[in-house]
């Protein structure tokens, strides 16, 4: 193969979260850089991942809202009904307008070059896209990851749905089986509830959404039960056959029927990241036994001049912590920082509707640890702005350390408990005692106004 070698400062394989503004500031930082991106410009997020998913969930929720107006004194005239069409295009073309402007930025960016191509590793310091050579002493893995295809009986002989072909559908399903109780496949449920069609869920596990703590997972369970989405749990054998309707899900649940026939299937059970093809070994590049990238505090990996970042580092799976990863080396590479990911407190949300914003430890871990812990808890009846908007699930939880009386960790499952979460967040990254915060004054009527009362009726966890 004839090869066109070019040298760079610098090469980043993914133009996720990290990769476009790390290839910026590096180019504004004087080295000649390379991105390089095989399909589409800002990864899963933009493309297959928050941008769409939450332009639907918007959607969704405009159409429950209508549907529940007279609860509120707004009659609206006749069945609420969703063009399904045009909710998906409305999300694809936020997607759309997200990528332009990353198009735009990156090859506007002086000292920047942007290819579209596979990118494979030919040595420590040596990338072949294609026909084109590049060599850099400072190569940047950013491929981020894509949807795990279980190894059970029957998925290679029917259809199925993953959370990037979800997105492609142009038709509404008549009725949904989503195989994971987990943080995508339960969005996609209420979506799609709330746009019309039969869903069910199926779990393998005993509850829903299982690193959460048990009230929790009841919580969001009998919310999602409260909108007509039936929730199998214990599901210990699935299997999958064709049928002339769809596809016949067997399961093996202490309680109801064996088989689920839905129209549509979709497997939502875990990602992994992309690194089972860039030719890693001829870099020398370690990887576990699941293929994320092994790296080190500073996001290094096992060769020197190769970092990993995003999704394929196993050390986060959000937008957020991808930017943080960035963060992190841009720090340490370009302003003699000496940061590391452990400093990095765990926070995320769950978009059904009312959201769960998480930082921090359960209540269940952090009774693990041995501590004395404190925990307050309040459910959103109780919580004004909620009472005002008529959406009263859910509930406020915290969890601190009795002694040194620091947050460990909190949940706000409720309207808004996605917003409220950071002000919780914030206090534990400042690493100050929660009676900083029992004594501020925030604004009425909120959620987070009821944090400092939470925090005021602390009890030692039983």
């Amino acid at each position: 193969m004839s090869s066109r070698e070019t040298a760079y400062d610098a090469i980043i394989l993914g133009a996720g979260q990290a990769g476009p503004s790390l290839a910026s500031r590096l180019a504004r930082a004087g080295m000649k850089t390379a991105l390089v991106e095989r399909k589409l410009l800002g990864g899963t997020c933009v493309n297959t991942g928050c941008t769409p998913t939450k332009a639907l969930v918007a959607s969704a929720y405009a159409a429950h809202l209508a549907r529940r107006a007279a609860d509120l004194g707004v009659l609206v005239p006749g069945e609420v009904r969703v063009d399904f069409p045009r909710a998906m295009a409305r999300a694809r073309g936020i997607s759309q307008v997200s990528r332009d402007g990353l198009d735009r930025w990156l090859r506007g960016t002086e000292g920047l070059t942007l290819l579209q191509g596979h990118a494979r590793f030919e040595g420590p310091q040596a990338i072949r896209v294609g026909e084109d050579l590049l060599t850099a002493p400072r190569i940047f893995l950013n491929v981020g990851g894509r949807a795990v295809v279980p190894d059970m009986p029957g998925v290679a002989e029917v259809p199925f749905l993953t959370n990037s072909s979800m997105l492609a559908l142009d038709r509404l399903p008549r009725h949904l089986v989503v195989v994971g109780g987990s943080y995508v496949g339960l969005e996609f449920a209420q979506i799609h509830r709330r746009f019309g069609a039969q869903v069910t869920v199926v779990e393998k596990g005993p509850r829903l959404i299982g690193r959460e703590d048990e009230d929790v997972s009841e919580a969001v369970r009998g919310i999602l039960e409260g909108e007509g989405i039936s929730v199998r749990t214990h599901a210990e054998c699935i299997g999958f056959t064709r049928q002339a309707e769809g596809v016949a899900v067997s399961l093996d649940c202490p309680e109801g029927p064996p088989v689920v026939v839905g129209s549509d299937l979709l497997l939502a059970v875990g990602r992994r990241p992309n690194t089972d093809d860039l030719g890693l070994d001829r870099a020398g590049i370690r990887t576990d036994a699941r293929g994320y990238v092994v790296v080190d505090e500073s996001l290094a990996t096992s060769v020197p001049g190769i970092w990993a970042l995003g999704d394929c580092n196993g050390r986060g799976a959000f937008t957020h912590t991808s930017y943080n990863d960035y963060e992190i080396v841009a720090a340490n590479l370009l302003d003699g920082a000496r940061r590391k990911v452990s400093e990095r407190l765990p926070a995320y949300a769950l978009y059904i509707d009312p959201p769960l914003g998480r930082a921090g430890m359960t209540e269940t871990e952090a009774r693990a640890t041995g501590r004395p812990i404190l925990v307050g808890k309040r459910p959103m009846t109780r919580v004004n702005r909620a009472v005002e908007k008529g959406e009263t699930a859910g509930f406020m939880k915290v969890v601190a350390d009795a002694e040194s009386r620091r947050i460990l960790g909190a949940a706000i499952l409720g309207t808004g408990g996605d917003e409220a979460i950071h002000g919780l967040l914030d206090t534990m990254h400042a690493g100050v005692g929660w009676d900083v915060l029992r004594w501020a004054v925030p604004i009425h009527p909120t959620v987070s106004e009821l944090i400092p009362t939470v925090l005021g009726e602390m009890q030692p966890a039983g």
